[in-house]
């Protein structure tokens, strides 16, 4: 099922002239949904390895009351319609939402910029940074860490020396996944976006709107260029994972 589709695609983009191929990729238009889309992709997956990193340590490391709330509330965008989570986030940083109200009388808008994209992303992104940290850090030995400040060595030490280390592997891995996850992303995204060419234009969108115009042939050459890009970052995840096993053999 999964096969089937790709192969059609790749049948259908051999069928392209290089001319018509290249006349698409170099459309200004294309260029600005691309950057846009591995930007902020980027910039999401980013963010989502610092705050995922603090949830993933709070919820492993800490009981308070709540704890089993958050801890459900972090898989919502694996649960929650793409499309409710972009109407939602709209409506929340809209200049008359609760969070873009307050902003807006600061200057600063977020919905139909491509700030909003990013926290679409943010929040689809989150999960995958969480749920592959929190594991490596409730399996971490404390006596390891215990030693480390038995000889002296600060909380920051311990963390950058000796914690650290063990997580980047995992970091790494969080990151690819919700970097992966925001290039394809639509349904939350396109809402909040505010779809305007050159501005908030995302590569999905633009494959859309070239379907709906019947420009079969340019929807199938930005297809393939995602497709290619998508599958050069499921090269990196399997090298992340053997990675991540070659250290856990080491240690």
């Amino acid at each position: 099922m999964a096969l089937l589709p790709l192969a059609a695609l790749v049948r259908k983009g051999a069928g392209l002239r290089w001319a018509d191929a290249a006349t698409t990729l170099a459309d200004p238009r294309v260029h600005a949904a691309f950057a846009l889309s591995f930007g902020a992709a980027a910039a999401a997956a980013a963010l989502n390895v610092v705050f995922g990193l603090i949830v993933a340590w709070v919820l492993a490391r800490y009981d308070f009351a709540g704890r089993r709330v958050v801890d459900a509330l972090v898989d919502l965008p694996f649960a929650l319609p793409t499309a409710v989570a972009g109407i939602a986030l709209t409506a929340l940083w809209s200049e008359n939402g609760v969070l873009g109200a307050p902003l807006g009388r600061l200057g600063v808008k977020v919905a139909y910029t491509p700030a909003g994209i990013g926290v679409a992303l943010v929040f689809i992104g989150l999960p995958f940074v969480v749920r592959t940290v929190q594991p490596v850090i409730e399996d971490l030995d404390p006596d390891v860490e215990e030693a480390a400040a038995t000889l002296g060595a600060g909380p920051l030490a311990v963390f950058r020396r000796v914690i650290f280390p063990e997580l980047v592997p995992a970091l790494a891995t969080g990151f690819v996944l919700a970097f992966a996850r925001g290039l394809g992303e639509y349904g939350s995204v396109v809402f909040i976006s505010g779809n305007m060419p050159l501005r908030t234009e995302i590569v999905p969108l633009l494959i859309v709107n070239k379907l709906e115009q019947y420009d079969y042939a340019g929807a199938t050459v930005l297809a393939l260029a995602m497709l290619a890009a998508s599958a050069a970052l499921l090269l990196a995840l399997n090298a992340l994972g053997r990675w991540r096993s070659t250290r856990g053999s080491e240690a």
